[in-house]
């Protein structure tokens, strides 16, 4: 059976403080007097330090719910990510640092979609092979990217990039622009550095007009 964790206060440092005292007149265990006093001071300082030690093994040893031990877990975990910017709550930073400890990495496709939709973006993704005599055809997808060099290439598809508008109160004419369209920075900077090292990633970004297409290498 396992031991059970006791958890001990400042009285019950007082406590055993006292009954290894002298006993006699010179010892007397009057509250207010002199000695009592001095033993309620000492056992409040071990009171303190018990409480601050379970709040180490019972709150900030569990990254789910650290406060004060926080930033040295993400020092640890290399956090905050320079490829995230953005100021991020107590809890999006918890979020973050539960999943930098627990992900998996991988190098499929599953992996980078499920790790877009963590930040907020739906991708989707298209790998390239060159053309083929006896797997490809004319016309069709195999090998529809030509060149010995396509097998290094795919294109994460953004669906939805981020659109800034114009807004009164917000922004100035002559400034900002009524429309802005710019690129998941974030998402680009966490897949090129986990990108297998002998890829290159295109980055497209298309509206909701399916017509009008752009792409950045990166």
């Amino acid at each position: 059976m396992a031991d059970t964790y006791v958890a001990h206060t400042a009285a019950d440092y007082a406590q055993a403080i006292e009954s290894e005292l002298p006993q006699g007149a010179a010892w007397s265990r009057e509250p207010d007097g002199p000695l009592m006093q001095w033993v309620t001071g000492c056992a409040q300082i071990w009171g303190d330090v018990s409480a601050a030690a379970d709040t180490l093994m019972f709150v900030e040893a569990d990254p789910r719910f650290t406060f004060e031990m926080l930033p040295d877990w993400e020092a640890n975990y290399g956090l905050p990510d320079p490829c995230l910017t953005t100021v991020l709550s107590l809890n999006e930073r918890r979020n973050a640092l539960l999943q930098k400890i627990t992900i998996q990495g991988a190098a499929s496709r599953a992996f980078f979609i499920d790790f877009a939709a963590s930040l907020g973006y739906a991708i989707t993704i298209t790998e390239y092979v060159p053309f083929q005599f006896g797997l490809s055809q004319f016309g069709g997808s195999h090998g529809a990217f030509q060149g010995p060099t396509a097998r290094f290439y795919w294109t994460v598809k953004v669906e939805s990039p981020r659109i800034a508008r114009f807004s009164f109160g917000g922004s100035s004419f002559g400034r900002d622009p009524f429309l802005e369209i710019t690129r998941a920075e974030d998402l680009e900077c966490v897949i090129n550095r986990w990108k297998p090292t002998h890829t290159i990633v295109l980055f497209s970004y298309v509206t909701h007009d399916s017509s009008f297409e752009f792409f950045f290498p990166y």
